[in-house]
């Protein structure tokens, strides 16, 4: 017999258990299903035998993890269905290209023209292998073997990936006779992916999943601004041939990264450079509006549109709308009864409505700047006069929510969205979460220039993360411009930052999990100096050495 813990209460079971028996055991009591199991601080799958162990707590669809597996299964699971249906002589190659509202965009390379009535059966495809509940089975090979594998099986972004793994071996997943590889964990069986849908769009498909507090689909809305600078950032990437890591990993192995950066960096400053070209081509814009997620950039970014504001004969100047803060006292608190910094009720809304008013009626403003460490505004005589070339460059999350600046004239605004939109991609199936390339920036800065730990970075980031979906997103198809300040190179310098700081995260703390997994990840990469990123380049808010005061 073998011991554990769970819930609380010690139990006993057989030599040979699976995890799965034991979680259905406990489903009853979980109103998500149970779909990884976490022992003694570790994640497991359910094919998993039982073995003695201190603590278990399982994973449900409701959880972070367990909405990865769900998603990363269904993807597999999609995968599968299109192959069955369509002969693979005619697929040159499908896509996971990026994450679009709530799925992801795929990308198909056909030989016959893609239409919903063959998505619908590729739907009644993977309705069929659900109801099947056929296993998804794991496989550890050579590493050799595998690349040997793909190569056979035409998915080459696998094959380049693999020749710069560290690791003797891979895990390779089967759905019946359909084999890849994924980066991260499964569902038990098919069984378990009831939730999910395939809508055309633009030039490919959604495959869209339940929300996570949901059993159902919702029906996909549009976000043709998001798709097109995500579309356009991910077709850059495959002219300069860097579209996933593997040929990243070519590039830098190959003596290349230097003049990489400078590409990079060069586009960058084009795109800013016609940016403020948009802006000042209508002198009725003086409110530039830029608002952004976490470790989007957005100080960096104000200040190199400034710079090229400039060049334009204009006079930017910047204001951050957290020095219009409430005095902490005042501030709203969360459920947990934590000031929440996020909320717009933290801003004196009234008078950021009148001293913007002020100023574009031509009066003399004295501007607030807010005391972090007294939690108090404060008025130093910094006054301001708009002129025929003056011009607003206010930053802020809830610039593009227009409760923020109610009264403005909403002809006079020029409103950006700026995120870290990473279209680089594992390989064909497997993508990097814009999310993670966020939480590592934001762990470097934030360990650099706050002295915060990953730990507590990563303790903090589902809140934040909450923030955002509520304060952000909702309001980013609502700008003028959207800004990707994602650069292609970027994980490959923040890998040497990054790495330390991971792994001095306690094997014990509940932030360990997070922590392995974004060691894991970070792998795949090889590394770069930073010596050759540019002084005021967006990473240099983040890793340090920047020509701005960010």
């Amino acid at each position: 017999m073998v011991q554990i813990i769970v819930n609380g209460q010690e139990k006993e079971y057989p030599f040979g258990t699976t995890w799965q028996t034991v979680a259905q055991e406990y489903q009853q009591e979980y109103k998500d299903d149970i779909l990884l199991v976490q022992v003694d601080g570790k994640l497991q799958e359910l094919h998993k035998k039982v073995k003695e162990c201190k603590e278990i707590k399982f994973i449900t669809a409701a959880d972070s993890a367990g909405r990865l597996a769900y998603r990363r299964s269904v993807t597999f699971m999609m995968l599968k269905a299109f192959y069955d249906l369509a002969d693979s002589r005619h697929i040159h190659k499908l896509t996971v290209d990026f994450s679009l509202g709530n799925g992801f965009f795929i990308h198909p390379w056909l030989d016959f023209p893609l239409t919903q009535e063959f998505l619908d059966q590729v739907k009644a495809k993977m309705e069929e292998l659900s109801a099947q509940k056929i296993p998804i089975m794991k496989r550890n090979m050579p590493l050799a073997e595998a690349i040997e594998l793909f190569h056979k099986h035409g998915m080459y972004d696998k094959e380049k990936l693999f020749r710069y793994r560290r690791v003797s071996s891979v895990n390779v997943y089967s759905i019946g006779n359909f084999e890849d590889y994924f980066y991260g964990y499964m569902v038990q069986n098919t069984g378990y992916l009831k939730y999910f849908d395939l809508v055309l769009y633009q030039d490919g498909f959604m495959l869209l999943f339940p929300d996570k507090d949901s059993r159902k689909v919702d029906p996909f809305v549009p976000k043709d601004k998001l798709f097109h600078v995500l579309s356009e950032t991910s077709k850059w990437g495959e002219r300069l041939n860097v579209g996933n890591v593997g040929n990243l990993n070519d590039r830098i192995s190959q003596g290349e990264a230097a003049q990489m950066i400078l590409i990079e960096e060069a586009l960058m400053e084009k795109r800013i450079g016609e940016l403020a070209g948009q802006i000042g081509a209508d002198p009725s814009k003086k409110l530039v509006m830029i608002a952004g997620p976490s470790s989007s950039g957005k100080t960096t970014f104000s200040h190199r549109l400034s710079i090229q504001l400039m060049a334009l004969g204009l006079k930017p100047h910047p204001i951050a709308v957290d020095d219009y803060f409430v005095n902490r006292v005042d501030s709203p608190k969360d459920e947990n009864g934590n000031y929440n910094y996020e909320a717009l009720e933290c801003l004196d809304v009234e008078q950021f409505n009148t001293d913007m008013t002020a100023l574009l009626e031509g009066k003399t403003v004295e501007l607030p700047s807010y005391n972090f460490i007294t939690g108090m505004r404060e008025y130093k005589g910094n006054y301001l006069t708009l002129g025929p070339e003056d011009i607003l460059v206010i930053e802020g999350i809830h610039c593009l929510n227009d409760r923020l600046s109610y009264s403005l004239p909403q002809e006079r605004k020029f409103k950006i969205y700026i995120s870290a939109l990473t279209s680089l991609n594992i390989d064909e199936h497997n993508r990097v979460p814009t999310a993670d390339g966020r939480l590592i920036r934001r762990m470097v800065r934030d360990a650099r220039t706050r002295g915060t730990s990953a730990q507590e970075t990563i303790r903090m980031w589902n809140s934040v993360r909450r923030g955002e979906e509520k304060n952000i997103f909702p309001y980013q198809e609502q700008a003028d411009v959207m800004f990707n300040s994602a650069l292609v190179y970027e994980l490959a310098v923040l890998k040497q930052y990054a790495e330390p700081l991971l792994f001095g995260i306690p094997t014990d703390s509940p932030e360990y999990m997070e922590a392995k997994r974004l060691l894991k990840f970070l792998d795949y990469f090889l590394g770069v100096s930073s010596e050759d990123v540019p002084k005021n380049s967006i990473l240099r808010e983040f890793i340090g050495g920047s020509c701005f005061r960010v």
